[in-house]
């Protein structure tokens, strides 16, 4: 396929990398990242999409995702697809689906779940939305940069899955940390806590992929002096992005509210913008006991 790739940044360029090593014709267009060598360089949207069997994009936000979308959709041919990977709310992605589908092109969402090294090693997974029609014509390539692509429903629905899915990621990382903090005052060792942890109710995917407390269970950011697999910044973004849609449709989410909370005093009062988001370990490690 040709392929026109918007947004080469720690995501996008190692997924269009991936692209370029299946044998596709790709061209990469990023105003402020540099494009990989391995990919055709355009100097405009109009140059990397205007003969693109599908047009991929992994940027920052909703603005920016509608300000591409806006000039990119008007310049693809009919009968292509806009496919959108980036983590945006549900609104904006709903919007650029109905612009694409009024110019005669197929949208998806499709947001990802894996971070960078399951970026570079072609194991992400897809939450999409969209029709069916276009996620057949689409699943090559989700099986070239990812393991796992679900169709979750119409369009908004893989944003939906995303941050529903963000939301107990942060809140069950949260609660693992205190945990841990917790069995550090009651003298239990950290070890013997994830042994039984691990094996038992508290079982979850903080705890046994990702365990925020260095040297215990398998290697994780916590290992290496927190530096982000994903960030705190990034999954602050995300549960900002739950409560958003909360907001919207009128959901109660009292622990995702708390969470957001916690993240955003972490990430803008206590050093933790630039640190794994496991690193909120060492928010409760230096805390005592509050009524």
């Amino acid at each position: 396929m040709k392929i026109g790739f918007i947004g080469l940044g720690n995501m996008g360029a190692p997924m269009a990398l991936n692209l370029v090593s299946a044998s596709h014709q790709v061209t990469g267009y990023d105003i402020t990242t540099k494009i990989p060598n391995e990919l055709n360089k355009a100097n405009s949207i109009m140059e990397c999409v205007s003969d693109a069997d599908i047009v991929i994009t992994m940027l920052p936000n909703g603005e920016i995702l509608k300000t591409v979308a806006d000039e990119a959709i008007n310049m693809m041919k009919k009968n292509t697809i806009f496919l959108d990977c980036s983590t945006v709310d549900v609104e904006s992605s709903r919007n650029v689906a109905k612009l694409a589908n009024n110019a005669g092109i197929g949208a998806l969402d499709a947001p990802v779940s894996g971070g960078i090294s399951g970026a570079a090693a072609g194991t992400l997974t897809f939450m999409v939305g969209g029709e069916e029609k276009h996620f057949k014509l689409a699943k090559e390539l989700f099986d070239i940069m990812g393991q796992k692509a679900v169709l979750c429903g119409p369009s908004g629905s893989g944003q939906s899955a995303k941050i529903c899915n963000n939301m107990i990621l942060g809140a069950t990382m949260i609660a693992t940390c205190e945990a841990f903090a917790l069995a550090d005052k009651l003298n239990l060792s950290r070890e013997k806590m994830y042994d039984v942890v691990s094996t038992s109710s508290g079982y979850s995917w903080s705890m046994n992929s990702y365990c925020p407390a260095p040297g215990v269970g398998p290697k994780s950011p916590s290992d290496n002096d927190y530096i982000p697999g994903f960030s705190s910044t990034l999954m602050l973004k995300d549960l900002l992005l739950s409560q958003q849609a909360a907001e919207l449709v009128d959901a109660d989410t009292p622990i995702g509210s708390k969470a957001t909370e916690l993240y955003k005093q972490f990430v803008e009062n206590e050093d933790g913008a630039d640190k794994d988001f496991s690193a909120m370990l060492k928010r409760f490690e230096s805390r005592g006991y509050k009524s």
